[in-house]
């Protein structure tokens, strides 16, 4: 469960999944990808036009795929806007610091 104490993910105002702020923000993890998309078209329905899907390491393809089948399957209206890529440095159990590859999706709904 994600929650605003998680160290992974430093959201203020997490509820849930989705977090409240300039923009809904959806944090994917190891839940199954309609979970996600379910996550995704509630936060559409809320306020804004637009999502960002947050995730690190292993769950980049979770991401992606919750991009996908919620533009493909569920609105067809909906556009990638902007990807963003980089790298966190986290410490290790040893004690050093290693690179997790991070992405940004954000989705939006066409006017």
């Amino acid at each position: 469960m994600l929650a605003a104490g998680n160290p992974r993910f430093n959201g203020a105002n997490s509820i849930g999944c989705i977090e409240m702020s300039e923009e809904n923000v959806v944090y994917i993890g190891r839940k199954p990808v309609m979970n996600y998309c379910l996550a995704v078209l509630t936060s559409l329905q809320g306020k804004g036009s637009r999502v960002a899907l947050k995730a690190r390491g292993r769950a980049i393809s979770t991401a992606v795929d919750v991009a996908e089948v919620t533009k493909n399957r569920f609105m067809r209206d909906l556009s990638v806007e902007k990807i963003e890529i980089g790298t966190e440095e986290l410490e290790s159990a040893e004690g050093g610091t290693r690179n997790v590859s991070t992405i940004t999706i954000v989705l939006k709904m066409s006017e």
